[in-house]
């Protein structure tokens, strides 16, 4: 998305988009050392739902995605011929990282849900209006994503 929200050069867009996805990838990966963590703490078994095996695969294919992008993209980056390839898939992968973020965050909603017995209530209304909101997110998201520049 900063290739049609950042004004500047092509340039300019892309460190933009390198640095705002390391950024992200290392906040992942310190909210997974956090998890970690927090289950060695309280004595909870890892890696037994649905939502950790979606979060770790997640975290573990966006920096695998990162750093060959930032070695085919940025530095010393492919041949433009090589670029032009691989451009099509660095989007696909890219895409189907941003909606498995979405399905572990949306899984974490049901588990936290599950976790804490919540009743009909305010609560309830919170995590299904957040799990609503993350939804409406991510078809925003891919539709920017999809829409070419100018709509």
């Amino acid at each position: 998305m900063s290739y049609k929200t950042v004004p500047g050069t092509k340039r300019t867009q892309k460190l933009v988009h390198l640095i705002l996805h390391f950024i992200a990838l290392g906040a992942g990966i310190f909210g997974v050392y956090i998890a970690f963590r927090y289950h060695d703490k309280e004595s909870i078994p890892d890696m037994y739902t649905l939502h950790s095996w979606l979060g770790l695969s997640t975290i573990c294919l966006f920096g695998l995605q990162w750093v060959f992008a930032f070695f085919s993209f940025w530095f010393p980056g492919a041949e433009m011929p090589t670029r032009g390839r691989l451009m099509p898939w660095h989007w696909f992968a890219g895409m189907v990282i941003f909606l498995m973020a979405i399905l572990t965050a949306e899984t974490g909603l049901v588990q936290r849900f599950k976790d804490l017995e919540l009743k009909p209530g305010q609560e309830a209304l919170i995590v299904n209006f957040t799990g609503l909101l993350i939804l409406l997110f991510a078809i925003a998201v891919s539709l920017s994503v999809i829409l070419p520049r100018g709509y």
